[in-house]
C-alpha cells in the first residue's frame, strides 16, 4: 500500500498562500486518482480537490479558483497550493488515494492549516 506524508501547513494571515506537499512512497503515476481532504474542527472530513493520473483537477466549490494541485513526478509528491485564504479554510489537510471516488488508503497525520490573524 502506497504511503503518503503530507507537509507544509501552518498559520497564514487571511489573504495569505501556502503550498502543502503530499510525498508518496510510490511513483505517482501508478496512482489513478489523488485527492487533498481538509477536516475542520468539529466538522467531518470533506475532499477539497483531486487531480487523475492523467492530470485533469476538479475542485469543491468552496476552493475553486483559489486553490491549484500540481504534482512533481521527479520527486513522486503532489501538491495543494492555496491561495486568498479565509479563516474558513483553517482545518487539518490530507492527502489519499482514490478508488472508485472514494478516498482508499489509510489517512496519515495530516497537516494543520490555520488562517488567522
Amino acid at each position: 500500500q502506497v504511503q503518503l506524508v503530507e507537509s507544509g501547513g501552518g498559520l497564514v494571515q487571511p489573504g495569505g498562500s501556502l503550498r502543502l506537499s503530499c510525498a508518496a512512497s510510490t511513483s505517482i503515476f501508478s496512482i489513478k486518482a489523488m485527492g487533498w481532504y481538509r477536516q475542520a474542527p468539529g466538522k467531518q472530513r470533506e475532499l477539497v480537490g483531486t487531480m487523475t493520473v492523467g492530470g485533469y483537477t476538479g475542485y469543491a466549490d468552496s476552493v475553486k479558483g483559489r486553490f491549484t494541485i500540481s504534482r512533481n513526478g521527479a520527486a513522486n509528491t503532489v501538491y495543494l497550493q492555496m491561495n486568498k485564504l479565509k479563516p474558513e479554510d483553517t482545518a487539518v489537510y490530507y492527502c489519499n488515494t482514490i478508488q472508485a471516488g472514494y478516498p482508499f488508503g489509510s489517512w496519515g497525520q495530516g497537516t494543520q492549516v490555520t488562517v488567522s490573524s
